[in-house]
């Protein structure tokens, strides 16, 4: 819905965010209010949210697309829904920003605990050789996948948002623990001292779990 859609959309100057579709309710209260057929606009609703039109698959697209232009419903909104591959409900899309919410509360007030969590959560992207001796060493970690620009892969995609949320850290003014034997979890990081330890199974070659 956003990446080469709505993104781009709203880039260009074709859409605004109210306008541009981002949940499946979008879809059928805006037809409505062009005046389409309720059941014709639900219809167009689901077929577009189930992927059944990005995928060529919806036998009457052809007869809704007439309809909806009968109805001045702009080009770039038809176009929108033909790359559309599934859709989240409005309601869906409210709990997960009322748990960002939540998060980010916790991100403000318990930064600690929010980032332990964080990095426990994404250990298998977490490289203690990089991550956990200082900002520099991730700075020039970060530049240096930057430079792959789309060669980039998805792992190193995902070890470049653990760094990003590491530098965060550290400009917070919070730091790594050493790794020990006898004082790291097998797989959690811990809060220890006013800083986070980091667990066994983040040491390069380690597998999460082995511990």
């Amino acid at each position: 819905m956003w990446l080469n859609n709505a993104e781009t959309l709203i880039k260009e100057g074709k859409a605004t965010l109210s306008d541009a579709i981002c949940t499946r309710d979008d879809i059928m209260t805006y037809l409505i209010k062009k005046g389409l057929n309720p059941d014709h606009a639900f219809k167009i609703m689901e077929a577009v949210r189930k992927g059944k039109v990005a995928k060529g698959a919806e036998p009457k697209w052809e007869e809704y697309v007439q309809e909806m232009k009968e109805h001045d419903v702009p080009d770039w909104y038809i176009e929108s829904c033909e790359k559309i591959k599934y859709m989240f409900p409005k309601a869906h899309a409210v709990a997960y920003v009322t748990m960002a919410f939540r998060i980010a509360w916790f991100k403000v007030y318990y930064p600690l605990a929010y980032y332990a969590t964080y990095f426990s959560i994404r250990a298998d992207d977490f490289d203690s050789e990089i991550m956990i001796y200082g900002k520099e060493k991730v700075k020039a970690k970060m530049k240096e996948l930057e430079a792959l620009g789309n060669s980039m892969s998805v792992k190193e995609k995902g070890v470049y948002t653990i760094l990003e949320i590491v530098l965060e850290m550290y400009e917070r003014g919070f730091n790594f623990l050493p790794i020990d034997l006898y004082k790291s979890h097998s797989t959690k990081f811990l809060i220890e001292d006013g800083a986070i330890r980091p667990p066994l199974s983040s040491i390069p070659g380690l597998r999460r779990g082995c511990c």
